[in-house]
């Protein structure tokens, strides 16, 4: 048998200085209680020096029609100047960084007349001529910091407290699964379920499974954060692998690889309306398809799932390898416990009962969701088909009552689950291992509502995005910039949709000039927000997989975390970088009406 109890080996290399590094910082909880606490003097000190941040869109640049008194000519009917669209010698629109809100219309009209111009359909049929208008002028409000070093900041800091932690997103994500998923644990089913997992799988090809579910999770939208890695802790272990390279290797596809499904996930509207808003700063009639990144993203999931294989078993596991167990490392086997994994006739019978269980509640389920009038069935909001499918919207109770149903059948069938006492008394010692989650929770959700109060994480992201908007680069490395621009920004604006929000309106009408579609200006944008996932401190399901950590390594902290995971980051950055500028190369749709190009002037 291997000796667990090996001395510690000198560190060495960069991931150990980070490690080393990182685990000097206090504890975590403690780390977020001054996070929040610099956020409070930063604002203070940017709302001293009246800081600001002067939002700006690109717009067509024009020329108001003037009469021979030098006034503006006006509409008869809305009473809006009429204006003259500025175009090159090629005809192309010229396009300016502004920072107010004035509108362009173009009112449609059967009988055109002087002042009017022609636009364009993106399918290149004729339209009526159009009259070209601008409403009135509107400064864009400036970006300013609030301090929470005032009367009113503190009072909100104090008055949002409870607030703040009760709208932490993850914690009632995590504790209302794992009611569910502790069940299904203290009865032994999980545990039965990972022995028939070792029978059909190899043991070699763990790490892609592992990798692989992490990516397809993302269907499930954070479900993949609570299920996961647990899982994929107690099956490493169970061979005499590290459960920390188990949880690694599933958060890197959750997280990580957030990007790449190999089906339409719920975000893909979300993301292409906020495209289809910014493009029609340039094209008005412009629409961005859910399924503009499909097939980029199927091709994401086999290469991110074969490099997080390769991160796994040559990077994040060999290191892993040379630590003792209590460190991180690999958890010997006895012979006995080899034959322990042997499954029992009770488990099978255990198991028998679980499948009935979950075939019963997935027949259920699909009914509930293909009945028209049951509860599951449509759209959340049935006037607007954007709208998130209802069963996706109430994923997580699914998930309670997906590892429930087959939990108690499990429990029942092997004399776990003899009544109603024995249910809640599972649940109860479920959750007493979730205490370490809820004070993380507390202090982190201040931490991110402070940031969010003060207005830096959107001072910090305008203020880099009008840098990378207003440089002249070549289309294949202001991909890469933007790549990067997003990974950094990442690390402060912790949500996909909020940063879009800011970057939409900036880099799709700068990158659709250039000729780069709003649709591989997306997918660009996708690969920054996922590869940081994984090391940014605003990413709130980190603290969950750090506390997962800490029940097989109780001194891990943020250094241990971090950098496990850095190779990830590092790796599927170069290669999906690589991969967007090969497909931008070969000249392949990203999708379903997913095209890479954008003629400008021509739709």
């Amino acid at each position: 048998m291997a000796d667990s109890t090996k001395a510690p080996r000198k560190r060495r290399g960069l991931l150990d200085l980070i490690e080393w590094l990182g685990n000097k910082l206090p504890d975590p909880a403690m780390l977020f209680v001054f996070g929040a606490l610099a956020v409070m003097v930063a604002s203070a000190i940017a709302a001293w020096a009246n800081l600001e941040v002067q939002p700006k869109v690109f717009r067509q640049a024009y020329d108001i029609q003037l009469d021979a008194a030098g006034e503006a000519v006006l509409d008869e009917q809305t009473g809006w100047p009429i204006v003259d669209l500025q175009t090159d010698e090629d005809g192309k629109p010229v396009m300016e960084l502004v920072s107010d809100s004035r509108e362009i219309r173009r009112a449609s009209t059967a009988t055109p007349r002087e002042g009017w111009t022609a636009s364009p359909r993106r399918d290149g049929a004729d339209t009526d001529a159009r009259r070209v208008l601008v409403g009135d002028e509107a400064q864009l409000a400036p970006i300013r910091p609030v301090s929470l070093l005032t009367a009113s900041g503190l009072f909100w800091a104090l008055d949002n407290m409870v607030s703040n932690f009760m709208g932490f997103a993850p914690l009632g994500v995590v504790l209302t699964g794992m009611l569910g998923i502790g069940v299904a644990e203290k009865t032994g089913m999980i545990g039965a379920l990972l022995k028939g997992f070792m029978k059909v799988v190899p043991q070699r090809f763990f790490t892609p499974a592992m990798v692989f579910l992490g990516i397809m999770s993302s269907m499930g939208m954070d479900a993949g954060y609570i299920v996961l890695p647990p899982l994929a802790a107690a099956l490493y272990m169970s061979v005499g692998r590290s459960p920390l390279a188990g949880i690694a290797a599933v958060f890197a596809g959750v997280s990580a690889g957030f990007n790449a499904n190999l089906f339409v996930t719920g975000l893909d509207p979300m993301l292409a309306e906020l495209s289809t808003t910014g493009a029609q700063v340039i094209d008005p009639d412009y629409q961005v398809a859910a399924t503009c990144n499909w097939w980029f993203m199927i091709a994401s999931t086999f290469v991110i799932t074969f490099a997080g294989w390769f991160v796994s078993d040559f990077v994040v596991e060999k290191r892993l390898h040379r630590k003792p167990a209590e460190e991180g490392g690999p958890h010997p086997i006895s012979r006995d416990a080899l034959d322990e994994q042997a499954m029992t006739a009770k488990e099978r019978k255990g198991l028998t009962a679980a499948v009935i269980g979950v075939l019963a509640f997935f027949a259920v389920v699909i009914g509930l969701v293909l009945i028209p009038g049951s509860p599951l069935h449509g759209k959340v909001d049935p006037d607007n088909p954007d709208s998130f499918d209802r069963w996706v919207r109430v994923i997580v109770p699914l998930i309670f009552f997906g590892f429930l149903t087959p939990g108690l059948a499990y429990g029942v069938a092997t004399g776990v689950v003899k009544n109603g006492k024995d249910i809640a008394k599972l649940m109860v010692d479920s959750m007493a291992s979730m205490a370490p989650i809820i004070v993380l929770a507390f202090f982190a959700a201040q931490f991110i509502e402070y940031f969010r109060y003060s207005h830096l994480d959107q001072m910090l992201a305008m203020s880099g995005g009008q840098i990378l908007a207003e440089a002249e680069m070549p289309t294949g490395l202001l991909l890469i910039a933007f790549v990067l621009v997003t990974m950094v920004f990442n690390m402060f604006v912790g949500s996909m949709s909020a940063k879009y929000t800011m970057f939409a309106p900036i880099f799709i009408p700068m990158f659709m000039m250039v000729g780069i579609s709003p649709e591989l200006t997306q997918a660009t944008y996708r690969i920054g927000d996922s590869v940081t996932n994984v090391v940014t401190p605003l990413n709130a399901y980190l603290i969950i997989i750090l506390v997962y950590m800490q029940k097989y390594v109780p001194k891990a902290g943020m250094g241990t975390l971090i950098s496990m995971m850095m190779p990830y980051t590092i790796v599927f950055t170069v290669i999906w970088c690589v991969m967007i500028l090969v497909w931008l190369w070969l000249g392949i749709d990203l999708g379903p009406e997913g095209p890479l190009h954008y003629t400008p002037g021509h739709g």
